[in-house]
């Protein structure tokens, strides 16, 4: 008896919508019901609900269960690379806070960065570092830990702090020619590498100038310095409980050459944080002796300490409040509620993806674009779209890099206006979108929530906002006749 399956009905508008509708009403329930704490369980089942709603809508349109199940099951996967590097980076943390090299880094930043020019400091370091090392995770996952660290003890906001750290960071990532997603952008769009850095400095200088002026305004403005007396205790603290010295910043440069020589940021970070406990062992033997597991001694709890705080992170007690609080961190655990974050979310956008919802939402928007400035805008609000649905800043730039592409070379648009409006949008925007990997990478790892830091990440804010601009007045838009050596390689795929 034949079991031939009906055939997949093409998804309406409505179909599409639905689940995006879904989405945001329970978010907006969410935050309303559990305010800070929405990310700590009550997000994750939205978007598990709304995956649901999906899911649903695509058994409608004639999908089996299975097909979807494979979608998801692949969805997921793609998150894999982030979830280690995540469960690396909390081993780092704790490893790092351990062996003295935050502690380090926080002491003589404390003595080094003046309150009135943190903010702008903290941008520029961040900038320079990614631009080196070509990874906007790897920089907030050490010197920006370092830099909160500092932020802390000068009585200035964490969330100014990590809103300059973020912006810096994706300045350099999107900057340096080592970046993935740099790297990215131009292959999906059927443009040049350098080309398309070239081309991203129209709208990436003039936004991180006015970024540092922003970060500028608020630094010579704040009055919530932490006083001498208060700093002078932050500084006897750290030198009380832990040894400082030079030689502690060995692990961080370390990470960095390895990420500059192109190491997977997995190993890297890994072998960052079995450094860090290495050096713990040499340099801060009882603090580790206070981490070991109860009645352990000896080299077996030595051993023991430093395995505590790579599984559950680091517990200060120095005695001084606040820098117990900036020192009771990391450990592989305290990612996993990011973790949970990121798998509902993947799961979302992959049926989202599986079942033509999410190309439907896509193609109905390409038809709204009549003119070439128009056509850069739709990519821009795609990307960021994209970004929001899939949780996944890679689908942000391949989804519209690879839809768009013949349409830019159809209307005589230069495929670098396309890799710049997805690398604008794409990249830029992911960290703002706290179910995305990259916004629930940086809240976990600079410790503050997405939307405390989101207003302050003002370069990641204006350089869309700048690249719609362009576009709206048609200014910087490279036609093929002005890039000719491109023109064959956006015809086909």
């Amino acid at each position: 008896m034949s079991t031939a399956h009906a055939p997949k009905k093409e998804p309406t508008l409505l179909d599409a919508l639905l689940p995006i509708l879904t989405l945001i009403i329970l978010l907006s329930l969410s935050v309303y019901l559990f305010g800070a704490d929405s990310s700590y369980g009550p997000n994750q089942i939205a978007l598990i609900l709304s995956a649901g709603v999906a899911i649903l809508v695509g058994l409608k349109n004639g999908f089996r269960w299975k097909d979807l199940e494979a979608g998801i099951a692949r969805g997921v996967s793609l998150s894999t690379g982030a979830i280690l590097i995540l469960l690396a980076v909390g081993t780092l943390i704790g490893a790092w806070i351990l062996s003295g090299t935050v502690p380090t880094m926080v002491y003589f930043g404390l003595l080094l960065l003046d309150p009135s020019w943190f903010y702008v400091a903290a941008c520029i370091i961040a900038a320079i570092t990614a631009l080196s090392v070509g990874s906007s995770w790897t920089v907030a996952g050490t010197i920006g830990v370092a830099l909160i660290g500092v932020a802390g003890g000068l009585g200035l906001s964490l969330a100014v702090t990590a809103g300059a750290v973020i912006s810096g960071a994706y300045f350099g990532d999107k900057m340096s020619p080592l970046s993935d997603t740099t790297n990215l952008a131009p292959a999906v769009s059927g443009t040049e590498l350098f080309t398309h850095i070239r081309h991203m400095l129209w709208t990436t200088i003039p936004s991180m100038v006015i970024s540092l002026l922003l970060f500028a305004v608020i630094g010579l403005r704040n009055d919530g310095r932490a006083s001498d007396t208060q700093m002078e205790q932050t500084l006897l603290a750290l030198q009380a409980d832990f040894q400082i010295a030079w030689y502690l910043l060995l692990p961080v440069f370390m990470v960095m050459y390895l990420a500059y020589r192109k190491w997977p940021a997995f190993p890297t970070i890994l072998l960052g944080a079995l450094v860090g406990g290495v050096f713990a062992l040499i340099f801060q033997g009882e603090r580790v002796a206070d981490m070991a597991a109860e009645g352990v001694t000896g080299a077996l709890g030595l051993f023991s300490g430093v395995w505590s705080t790579l599984f559950d992170g680091y517990v200060a007690s120095t005695g001084d409040g606040d820098v117990d609080s900036l020192l009771s961190r990391g450990g592989m655990s305290s990612m996993l509620n990011t973790i949970w974050l990121i798998i509902c979310a993947m799961t979302f956008g992959a049926v989202m993806e599986r079942s033509g919802l999410l190309m439907r939402l896509v193609s109905s928007a390409l038809k709204t674009a009549h003119s070439a400035g128009s056509l850069v805008i739709t990519t821009l609000l795609t990307a960021i779209g994209v970004n929001i649905v899939t949780a996944d800043q890679y689908m942000a730039i391949v989804l519209p890099g690879r839809t768009y592409r013949l349409e830019f070379h159809r209307r005589g648009l230069s495929p670098v206006n396309l890799s710049r409006a997805v690398e604008d949008a794409g990249t830029l925007t992911s960290p703002l979108i706290p179910w995305n990997t990259c916004g629930a990478y940086m809240a976990a790892t600079l410790g503050v929530a997405t939307f405390a830091y989101l207003p302050f990440c003002f370069f990641n804010l204006i350089n869309p906002v700048l690249a719609a601009g362009y576009a709206w007045f048609g200014f910087r838009l490279t036609s093929l006749e002005e890039e000719p050596g491109l023109e064959t390689t956006a015809d086909t795929d």
